[in-house]
């Protein structure tokens, strides 16, 4: 840090030159930006993720009504139930009360393994009756929110750094023409120096 802010202020020394004090102002200028921009973009990304799936989570509620359901028949594994190997979301015959006071009968998909035949189940369904996952709960959708803000300090900082690399290798290009142009102008007196020629 000593050595970066030295160079910032410009104190002379035989192999500093101004391209050193423009990668110095570069560097900083991005230091500056990883420490303050990166976070409020983390935040920003954050905060909208958050408000659009709280709205989702209302929506999905409000469209989302839980009923009781009966099993009708044996549960249906995905997976070898030979070897022991069930999935653990299995498919069971369930009968459960429409909106319009009819009786509707289907399969569900359930993450834990449901009684026997004549044994009751909570499910979802949609306005018109038809089977629906669960609504997103609150917790999940901070969870999402939460790596929704993490995923846009992520993209900001290296966004940051992607900067900082191109900005320095033009500086580094323009260094080495620069110097090409001293050497080649130099080059033909290397060696003569007191002679006179």
């Amino acid at each position: 840090m000593r050595v970066l802010w030295e160079t910032l202020l410009g104190r002379r020394g035989p192999l500093r030159h101004a391209p050193d004090r423009h990668e110095a102002w570069v560097a900083l200028g991005a230091l500056l930006l990883l420490v303050t921009g990166a976070p409020v973009a983390g935040w920003a990304g954050g905060a909208v993720a958050d408000a659009a799936l709280r709205r989702a989570v209302h929506a999905q509620h409000a469209e989302r009504h839980a009923v009781e359901a009966v099993v009708v028949g044996p549960t249906r594994f995905a997976g070898d139930p030979e070897g022991g190997r069930q999935s653990p979301r299995a498919r069971v015959p369930v009968s459960w009360p429409a909106p319009d006071g009819t009786t509707r009968t289907g399969e569900v998909a359930v993450a834990s393994r449901p009684g026997p035949p004549g044994s009751r189940l909570r499910i979802w369904t949609d306005a018109a009756g038809l089977p629906v996952a669960p609504p997103m709960d609150g917790h999940t959708a901070r969870t999402h929110a939460l790596l929704g803000g993490v995923g846009s300090f992520l993209v900001a900082a290296a966004g940051v750094e992607a900067g900082r690399r191109l900005v320095v290798r033009r500086l580094v290009r323009r260094r080495h023409a620069r110097l090409d142009r001293e050497w080649a102008a130099t080059a033909p007196h290397w060696g003569r120096t007191g002679t006179g020629g």
